[in-house]
């Protein structure tokens, strides 16, 4: 599977689900075992990938913008939610986070910015495909911190500073 097919899929199911998180990843899985195991394995390894590239300290802050606060669970999920906006929101928002303001059409607290079950998409599919658990995928380890530098995310002068396009549409009273 190339970088295309995954963002296919991934767009597609986000177009199915009507953008709603948990249907999307449930349409993915549906999506993912009509393939082989090792084509969901290439589907789990981009995925992987992109989820550690947006490991990254600016974007944690967007993250605490949009979602009024963003602990570390938080953050993963939210970057599971990022890869499932499609490869134009997270490259755009890996290139600038504040560009967010710009990207999303739509945010609704209540649902976005959280998709824990796109994380597991891949797994799921592959232990229905093989009946196995499955294996370890050969990437690097993920790094123990964020890249970049660290953000006093209590400090709402600097986050409205260092994201004021984010700031404005999400937390501007």
């Amino acid at each position: 599977m190339d970088e295309t097919e995954f963002w296919a899929l991934v767009d597609g199911a986000r177009e199915d689900a009507e953008g709603d998180p948990e249907e999307q990843a449930d349409l993915l899985v549906e999506r993912l075992v009509l393939l082989d195991p090792e084509a969901v394995l290439d589907f789990a390894r981009h995925f992987e990938a992109r989820y550690q590239r947006a490991y990254r300290w600016d974007l944690w802050g967007a993250a605490w913008v949009l979602l009024d606060g963003a602990s570390d669970d938080a953050f993963d999920f939210f970057r599971c939610w990022l890869i499932g906006q499609g490869r134009e929101v997270f490259e755009g928002a890996l290139h600038d986070p504040d560009a967010l303001a710009e990207l999303l059409d739509d945010f609704d607290e209540e649902i976005d910015g959280d998709a824990e079950d796109l994380g597991y998409a891949a797994d799921e599919a592959y232990e229905q495909l093989t009946g196995l658990v499955m294996p370890d995928l050969g990437l690097p380890p993920a790094p123990e911190e964020p890249e970049g530098t660290p953000l006093d995310f209590e400090n709402e002068a600097l986050l409205a500073t260092r994201y004021p396009r984010l700031w404005e549409r999400f937390r501007g009273d």
